[in-house]
């Protein structure tokens, strides 16, 4: 029987480490630019169906037929016609005659995803916001397809849930499932970890991430024409049930590098500190975080992050071990310093691009990635953060993976009423 002063052997948590290990078990060499030669074991022309059509979806999308010189695009999904067409017309632009997608596979609406993934896709790209991820990624693989699946993977806990189950299905059935945690296919990043990995730096005692920038999503706007979900869907930056609010949506990917330095193996607790100093109008996210995540063996990693206007930015990593210490900044230098010194002098190609390079590259060679575990790990972490924050509680591993808190709505149709999500308070709001 475990103790409860000794929560990081809780059954929660081996289960998940056991999980992890089957999982992964589908990627033998995760770490493998492949290169377009490598497409030449399967010719076979691969459709794909975009589902969500904004900025991310249409970059996806993209990168996916440049990734492959025999891959189209077929079909496209999104709630709103406009933005559908807006991004179809700069994809027809940038993409040429591997954009194939006639009138009859643009579909709008909030059942859009369903029809993109029957549609006769190979593969699909899912980059709505956030709070649909889990629904769509169980819907795609259930219809036995690749996925690429845009960060982060789920909003709440039961989100992580449904992804951890169809990241299992996937690997039972064959099919990929391609994170979009870009910086893990970064080669300067690569290369960094693989030293960190390899004890360069010796045992991690500590790890800080920042993720300080300006506000994001712009100020809410509500036409006198909009329904209450319409509002919050052409919103959806602003309200959690969507989002995740920043840390999970955006400041997710320092805590993903946290979890890659730490071979993702997950925290055994986290506290945190978060409000809304800054960020006024509508929605319910806040616009600062600090977390602090405890580890199994005394490690701790520290998480600030901040979107408030005129005040300073950073975005970086830093690893402090025992032989010396790590520094990744965003786009810039990574370096390690103390016993054995190191800075990166290779090239880094466009880490989006590999992203979809590597997806094809194993569809192709019948060994397709599966991402599915550590990128529900990293959402996980973020998730637990605001959790923290958001109730002035510590939380432990095994409470954020079994919480039962559904963020979104149990009915969905334009005509739903939402009221306006109320905005957590430390000490007051109750974990669930």
């Amino acid at each position: 029987m475990k103790s409860p002063m000794n929560p990081d052997d809780s059954p929660s948590r081996r289960e998940f480490l056991k999980s992890s290990a089957v999982v992964m078990g589908a990627v033998a060499a995760p770490y493998l630019l492949f290169q377009r030669e490598s497409f030449a074991a399967n010719s076979a022309t691969l459709k794909v169906g975009l589902i969500g059509c904004g900025g991310r979806g249409s970059g996806a999308a993209n990168q996916a037929l440049a990734a492959d010189k025999n891959v189209i695009l077929t079909a496209m999904g999104d709630a709103f016609d406009n933005r559908l067409q807006g991004s179809l017309k700069a994809l027809q632009e940038s993409s040429g005659k591997q954009v194939q997608v006639t009138p009859d596979h643009c579909y709008v609406g909030l059942d859009a995803y369903q029809k993109v993934i029957n549609s006769g896709v190979d593969v699909v790209i899912l980059t709505t916001p956030p709070g649909f991820r889990p629904a769509h990624l169980k819907a795609a693989i259930a219809a036995g397809k690749h996925v690429f699946c845009e960060k982060p993977m789920a909003v709440d806990a039961p989100g992580v849930r449904s992804v951890l189950e169809s990241a299992a299905e996937a690997k039972k059935q064959g099919l990929a499932i391609a994170s979009g945690f870009c910086w893990r296919s970064n080669m300067g990043e690569r290369a960094i970890m693989k030293r960190i990995h390899d004890g360069q730096i010796g045992q991690i005692r500590a790890l800080y991430n920042t993720y300080n920038t300006g506000p994001v999503g712009g100020a809410p706007v509500r036409k006198p024409e909009m329904t209450d979900m319409e509002y919050q869907l052409r919103n959806w930056y602003h309200f959690t049930w969507l989002s995740g609010d920043h840390i999970v949506e955006q400041a997710v990917h320092s805590l993903d590098k946290m979890a890659w330095a730490m071979k993702d193996v997950p925290p055994v607790r986290c506290m945190a500190h978060g409000g809304r100093q800054a960020r006024t109008g509508d929605g319910n996210i806040y616009d600062h975080f600090e977390v602090v995540y405890d580890y199994a063996n005394g490690e701790r990693g520290f998480h600030f992050s901040r979107q408030q206007a005129n005040t300073a930015s950073e975005n970086a990593d830093y690893y402090v071990g025992s032989k010396g210490y790590g520094k990744i900044k965003a786009f810039g230098a990574l370096e390690l310093d103390g016993e054995n010194p190191w800075k990166f002098q290779g090239e880094r190609p466009d880490m989006y691009q590999v992203e979809h390079n590597e997806l094809f590259a194993s569809i192709r060679s019948g060994n397709p990635i599966n991402h599915g575990v550590w990128m529900a790990s990293s959402t996980m972490l973020a998730i637990m953060g605001r959790m923290s924050a958001y109730t002035g509680q510590v939380i432990t591993w095994e409470q954020a993976m079994n919480s039962q808190e559904v963020l979104a709505p149990l009915q969905f149709d334009w005509n739903t009423p939402l009221t306006m999500p109320k905005i957590a308070i430390p000490g007051v709001t109750k974990f669930i």
